[in-house]
């Protein structure tokens, strides 16, 4: 039988080519954590979370720490008793969904590997679809934002997400120049990250009716989601459900006071693919479409993402632009960024991404 022998922990700390702002507060790195499953038939797994203080109440120690726990209790278990395993994990800790999403990771790498199969056709998928990410423009002057703008439709992405979450006046005043940098023609996506009022987050999305916006992210603190429904009513744009929308929980509940449009769903606030797919099957039964996004993860994870994108058609809108934000990529193989933001894997098994020893050894780790 197929059991968990060893359980690495690294501590994988990556430099941003530049800080990033968000209405949450401003970020150096990606201060991500990783993790290797070694197995008894010499099947490996690798998972990775980028853990985020303000939104999942991790951080990267904490994580360290845990992670001996769930490793712990995951020894000598089949990792292809996936959902075992699972139930494992959330008996040893409440919550912790980041780092568990970076076991979780690893556990379907294995499944998939021993299974033959890259992890999109594990998780019954089909490349049918073009994957392609946006790429995001963090808070800043209006002048600066336009630049960035104009940078990344230069470089022919297909879509430009724009953080926002401050003033109306300085945050309309934000898109307004934008959109006389970019012309009208590139699409447009917003994300306040929680940093509106209710009455804010109405006046702001109505006064940026003009500029042909496709969708905002949560507009509300995650806390207000009761709310969320009236903002959406009174909204022009459509609305995304980011940081209420961590687990199928939470998705049913928005679903059920048709609360928003769309869900983003992130596999470090779901605590991994097995409850995404969760949120995936409510977003069907609803008919609510659904994006897949990010933290601060480096390739690595991120090829795990594109796989998932595959697993699902209501799955529409990819937000896959945090590896080309890092001063250093150490992931081998895995996910390309090729021209016009199109992103690709291919038929290699599992995730197909992984980082040498030589760089591993490196990092400080632990070893369970």
């Amino acid at each position: 039988m197929l059991q968990i022998t060893t359980v690495e922990i690294y501590k994988l700390l990556i430099p941003l080519k530049e800080p990033f702002v968000i209405s949450l507060g401003t970020q150096f790195n990606a201060d991500n954590i990783l993790i290797v499953i070694r197995t008894n038939e010499g099947i490996s797994g690798f998972g990775e979370c980028s853990p985020y203080m303000s939104i999942n109440g991790e951080s990267i120690d904490t994580c360290f720490v845990v992670a001996q726990y769930l490793a712990a209790a995951l020894k000598g278990k089949n990792p292809l008793q996936i959902e075992d395993c699972i139930v494992a994990m959330d008996k040893v800790i409440y919550g912790n969904n980041s780092i568990k999403s970076a076991f979780d990771m690893a556990l379907y790498d294995i499944a998939a590997k021993h299974s033959n199969m890259p992890l999109y056709q594990f998780l019954g998928g089909e490349k049918k679809k073009v994957i392609t990410t946006d790429m995001t423009v963090g808070i800043g002057s209006p002048e600066k934002m336009a630049n960035d703008a104009l940078r990344f439709k230069k470089a022919s992405f297909p879509a430009v997400k724009v953080k926002l979450g401050q003033t109306t006046e300085l945050d309309v005043e934000r898109i307004k120049a934008i959109r006389a940098a970019v012309g009208d023609e590139l699409p447009l996506r917003i994300d306040a990250n929680q940093g509106w009022s209710v009455e804010t987050a109405i006046t702001t999305l109505q006064a940026l009716a003009p500029f042909n916006i496709e969708h905002c992210e949560e507009p509300i603190a995650r806390w207000n989601f009761m709310e969320l429904p009236k903002v959406r009513k009174a909204s022009p744009i459509k609305i995304m459900a980011d940081e209420s929308c961590c687990t199928h929980h939470d998705a049913d509940r928005l679903a059920t006071f048709q609360a928003c449009d769309y869900f983003n769903i992130k596999l470090g606030k779901s605590g991994g693919i097995f409850n995404a797919l969760k949120i995936v099957e409510i977003g069907n039964k609803h008919n609510i479409k659904m994006q897949i996004g990010s933290f601060m993860e480096s390739r690595l994870a991120t090829s795990a993402f594109v796989h998932f994108a595959y697993s699902n058609d209501s799955i529409v809108h990819f937000d896959l632009d945090t590896p080309l934000m890092m001063a250093e990529d150490p992931v081998e193989n895995g996910l390309q960024y090729l021209a016009n933001g199109v992103v690709e894997i291919d038929d290699t098994l599992g995730i197909g991404a992984s980082i040498d020893d030589t760089y591993l050894k490196q990092l400080s780790s632990t070893i369970v």
